[in-house]
């Protein structure tokens, strides 16, 4: 039942990170791999066994778990900024023009000049691996505006100046880290260790978050592009073969536009067929767009607090997402659910919610907290990705091959200037419909830029490659 992806809600202080972690446990004994993103810093301690405490004990007793013991789990440790975990990149081409244009926010003119960007840039197969890729085929389109016009409409350098002035401070917030090479490759966030666990990888997200929580919710968005683009169609399985938990999921759709929110609704709606589930955690379920919130089969909710009108308009409405129990008033048990407890709806053999339940949320049996230095140094060292990911690499691409290309065609026009005056010198006219060797450089460029690459990239739903890396 988690392929069709669920959610967890409630007020701050209420339990979501415990339920959390008890989820990520469970698909891990499952042998499903496991994906989250650790926004407040307390989740490493996954990687623990769990200490005795007398309110564990109280709920172990009162639950009457059997079996309970406390042990760690498999973890791999990421880090969009390669601190507290492996790095984890991709290339601006791979992010491509949709979710690169939402984390710039540009304009609708500004977008436009973007997407005729990697539409120059995928018509002839060039990669645009990093930051000074992509400022390179802007600069070479402003300065080809007049000979692109006609195939890629109109490039106004206001708009070009403006994207590059974006870029600039996209790259204060750290994006220079997380666009780039080795990109990360999806087979190493879906491993399982020799026992059969499925491991849980954990991105620390803590100083993105600070700096750029858009580019958080933009990494998120494109690894979710990736595994539908990618995966392969595995229909109603018995587990999923893949969970990722969006932490913070408001980020995901706030301030997005209507485009990106239809397509985000369509990979959600459909990743399920690749057996991915996607949990998204947030204060209230009102956070999430209605037609997300409508493919969510496990609803997981914790305490929400109630002071104002438009908090009781919340609760009434929270409480009517539910399918109703005749022994419960869903709407005051929203509000008066102990630290540990929630209100949860699964699905029954048929697909069907089940009717809402007020449930005891089991303790983990890893550690509540987070790990220390000493041990997260300790996961990195034995960690079967050690190496992999580690040094940026930095290889031909649109920056080396625009310049090399300049170059040549500098030196090119210098010599037909000196052929042109030796002619001159000599007496020799030239036709009035011969190119200047300044305009057969440009046309030379329109026409074969990247062609050392390869064909054409195509693209996917939510604008990353399609059928992966070319």
């Amino acid at each position: 039942m988690a392929n069709r992806h669920g959610m967890i809600a409630g007020a701050t202080g209420t339990g979501k990170t415990v339920t959390l972690q008890i989820l990520a446990e469970g698909f891990s004994r499952l042998g499903v791999p496991v994906f989250l993103a650790d926004v407040k810093g307390d989740l490493s301690g996954l990687t623990q066994p769990g200490k005795t405490h007398p309110k564990i004990e109280e709920r172990i007793a009162k639950i009457q778990i059997e079996g309970y013991a406390f042990r760690g789990n498999p973890v791999i440790l990421w880090d969009l900024f390669g601190e507290l975990g492996h790095p984890i990149r991709t290339t601006v081409s791979e992010l491509g023009p949709l979710l690169l244009s939402n984390l710039l926010d540009l304009n609708d003119a500004q977008t436009g000049v973007l997407y005729s960007c990697f539409k120059i840039a995928d018509d002839n197969g060039m990669l645009m691996l990093d930051l000074k890729d992509l400022r390179a085929m802007l600069t070479w389109m402003g300065e080809n505006a007049q000979e692109l016009r006609a195939e890629y409409g109109n490039i106004a350098a206001a708009s070009i100046g403006a994207i590059q002035r974006d870029l600039i401070v996209l790259e204060e917030q750290g994006a220079e880290f997380f666009l780039g090479e080795p990109a990360v490759k999806l087979d190493d966030l879906m491993h399982t260790d020799f026992s059969g666990l499925g491991v849980i990888n954990i991105m620390d997200v803590t100083r993105v978050m600070r700096t750029s929580p858009r580019l958080y919710a933009t990494f998120l968005l494109w690894l979710l592009s990736e595994l539908f683009e990618n995966l392969p169609e595995i229909g109603d399985a018995d587990r999923p073969k893949f969970v990722m938990f969006f932490d913070e999921a408001h980020l995901l759709f706030d301030q997005a536009p209507n485009a990106l929110l239809e397509k985000v609704e369509q990979v959600v709606r459909l990743i399920r067929s690749k057996g991915v589930g996607v949990y998204f955690i947030s204060q209230s379920p009102l956070d999430i767009p209605e037609e997300v919130l409508g493919q969510l089969g496990l609803k997981v909710q914790h305490a929400l607090r109630a002071f104002t009108p438009k908090d009781q308009k919340a609760v009434k409405v929270v409480a009517g997402s539910f399918r109703p129990n005749p022994d419960i008033n869903t709407e005051s048990a929203i509000t008066n659910l102990g630290t540990g407890e929630a209100l949860v709806s699964g699905l029954d053999a048929s697909g069907s919610p089940t009717p809402v339940e007020i449930t005891l949320i089991r303790p983990p049996e890893s550690r509540i907290g987070p790990m220390t230095a000493e041990e997260r140094q300790e996961v990195l060292a034995r960690s079967p990705l050690r190496g992999r990911y580690d040094e940026p690499l930095d290889r031909e691409s649109a920056y080396e091959m625009l310049k090399q290309r300049a170059e040549q065609q500098a030196k090119a026009a210098e010599q037909a200037a000196a052929l042109e005056a030796e002619q001159k010198s000599a007496g020799k006219s030239r036709s009035s419909t011969r190119q200047t060797p300044m305009e057969a450089m440009i046309k030379s460029a329109a026409r074969s830029i990247g062609s050392q690459v390869g064909s054409r990239l195509i693209r996917g739903v939510l604008g990353s490659l399609f059928g992966g890396r070319r």
